[in-house]
C-alpha cells in the first residue's frame, strides 16, 4: 500500500508539474500568485514545482523592475517564464502586398521579426516560397534550431474553413482561393502549421497582450484593405462551426449599391473598406493613390480624405451596431491600417454604434485603438502557437519527461 502511495503522489506531482507548464506557457512572463490563480494550485504547492523547474533548467525566473515598490519598499518581484531553451513559435502574416514573419520564445518574447513585400496579385506559390524563406531568415537571425520550433501560426486575409483548412471564395488573394494553406506551407517547412484569418489573430494578439487584455467579450475590427472582425466570446475566440464567424465586412449595407467579390451587393466592404476608399479618391488624387497615402493625407487635414474616411467610420459604426445587439460585447478594438486615421474613422464609428445600439447594449461597450497597431496579425499568429498545446507538442515536454 506504501509503495502505491508513493506512486499516486509521483503521478499527482507531475500531472499538476504539467499544469504548471502548460499556464506558463499561456501567460509568458508571470508570478507565482498567478500561476497558482490560473492552475488552482496552492502557492505552496506552486512554489515547489517552480523551484524544481527552475533547478532542472525548464523555467527561468527574472526580476521584474518595473514593478512600483510596496509601501515598506524591499526588493522587486521576481516573474518566471519558460526557459528559452522550452522552445520556440513562428508566426507568418499574409496580407494584400506583404508577408511578415516572427518568431517568439516561450517566455512570448519576439526574438526576431522580417518582413517582404509582394505583388498585390500573388499567387499562393509564391507567396508561400517567400514565406518559407522568411521562416529560415527569421529563425537564423533569433539563434533558435529548427528542431526547438513548436510549430507555425499563420494569417490569411480571408475565410478559412477550420475542419478543411481551406481559403474561402471571398478572400481578397484570389490566388489563394481553394488552396489548402496549412498543409501547404508545412510541406515546405516540414513543421507543424495552423491557419487561420487575419482578423481572428488580430483578435487573440489584442486579447492576450492589447487593448482587450482581461475582457472576456470583445470584437476586434481589422480595417485594411478589406473589413473582418474577430470575436472573443467567454475569453474564447469564436470562429463558428466551419470558421467564418466574423465576416462583417459581408453585412449588406445598401441593397442596390455596388455589387461586392462575394457576389452581394452593397456589402459594408464595398463602402467602407481601404480599396473602397481609395477608389473614391482616386478620380480626384490620382490613379496611384495608395491606402498608406489615404491615412497620411487623413492626418494632414486633407478634406477629401476626411470626408471620405469619415464617412467609412459611419458605415461601419451601423454594422458595429448590429453585433453589439447581438453579442452584447463590452469592447470593440479597431485595428488595422486604416486604424491609423484615429479619431477621423474612430468618432463617427463610435457616434453611429451609439445611435444605432440598442441604448442598454450601447452603454455597455467601449470603442478602442488597437495599441498592437499593424504588429497584431503576426503577433497574433504567434499566440496561436503559444494557446494551443493540444496542436502543438512542446520540446519542453519532451525535456520534461525525461527530467521528471
Amino acid at each position: 500500500m506504501g509503495h502505491e502511495g508513493s506512486g499516486s503522489l509521483e503521478s499527482l506531482r507531475e500531472r499538476n508539474r504539467r499544469r504548471v507548464l502548460s499556464a506558463l506557457r499561456v501567460a509568458g512572463i508571470t508570478s507565482r500568485a498567478e500561476l497558482a490563480r490560473r492552475t488552482g494550485l496552492s502557492r505552496t504547492t506552486v512554489s515547489s514545482l517552480i523551484a524544481d523547474l527552475v533547478r532542472d533548467g525548464l523555467v527561468a525566473e527574472r526580476v521584474d523592475h518595473t514593478a512600483a515598490p510596496g509601501a515598506q519598499g524591499g526588493r522587486p518581484p521576481v516573474l518566471v517564464s519558460l526557459d528559452r531553451r522550452a522552445g520556440a513559435a513562428v508566426g507568418v502574416d499574409f496580407g494584400k502586398s506583404h508577408v511578415t514573419v516572427a518568431v517568439a520564445d516561450l517566455g512570448h518574447t519576439v526574438l526576431s521579426e522580417v518582413r517582404r513585400e509582394l505583388p498585390s496579385d500573388h499567387r499562393a506559390e509564391q507567396g508561400l516560397d517567400a514565406a518559407s524563406q522568411l521562416v529560415e531568415s527569421a529563425l537564423q537571425e533569433a539563434g533558435i534550431d529548427r528542431g526547438y520550433v513548436l510549430g507555425v501560426g499563420m494569417g490569411l486575409p480571408g475565410p478559412v474553413h477550420s475542419d478543411t483548412g481551406t481559403v474561402g471564395s471571398t478572400s481578397i488573394l484570389p490566388g489563394w482561393v481553394g488552396i489548402t494553406a496549412a498543409r501547404a506551407m508545412s510541406d515546405r517547412l516540414s513543421l507543424p502549421v495552423r491557419v487561420d484569418n487575419d482578423a481572428n489573430l488580430g483578435a487573440l494578439a489584442e486579447h492576450v497582450w492589447g487593448a482587450g487584455e482581461g475582457v472576456e467579450d470583445m470584437i476586434y475590427l481589422k480595417l485594411a484593405t478589406g473589413i473582418g472582425a474577430g470575436l472573443v466570446l467567454n475569453g474564447r475566440l469564436y470562429v463558428g462551426v466551419g470558421g467564418t464567424a466574423g465576416e462583417i465586412g459581408h453585412t449588406i449595407i445598401d441593397e442596390h449599391g455596388p455589387v461586392c467579390r462575394c457576389a452581394n451587393r452593397g456589402c459594408l466592404e464595398t463602402l467602407a473598406s481601404g480599396a473602397a476608399t481609395v477608389d473614391l479618391l482616386r478620380p480626384t488624387l490620382g490613379d496611384d493613390l495608395t491606402l498608406s497615402r489615404v491615412v497620411e493625407l487623413t492626418l494632414e487635414g486633407h478634406p477629401a480624405a476626411t470626408r471620405v474616411v469619415a464617412d467609412a467610420g459611419r458605415h461601419i459604426g451601423r454594422a458595429v451596431a448590429n453585433l453589439v445587439n447581438l453579442l452584447n460585447p463590452s469592447r470593440i478594438v479597431v485595428g488595422g491600417e486604416m486604424a491609423a486615421c484615429g479619431d477621423v474613422l474612430l468618432d463617427p464609428l463610435r457616434a453611429e454604434c451609439q445611435r444605432h445600439a440598442i441604448s442598454s447594449a450601447g452603454d455597455d461597450v467601449e470603442v478602442h485603438h488597437g495599441p498592437l497597431g499593424d504588429r497584431a496579425q503576426v503577433l497574433g499568429a504567434l499566440a496561436l502557437v503559444l494557446q494551443d498545446a493540444e496542436t502543438f507538442s512542446t520540446p519542453v515536454d519532451h525535456l520534461a519527461e525525461a527530467q521528471a
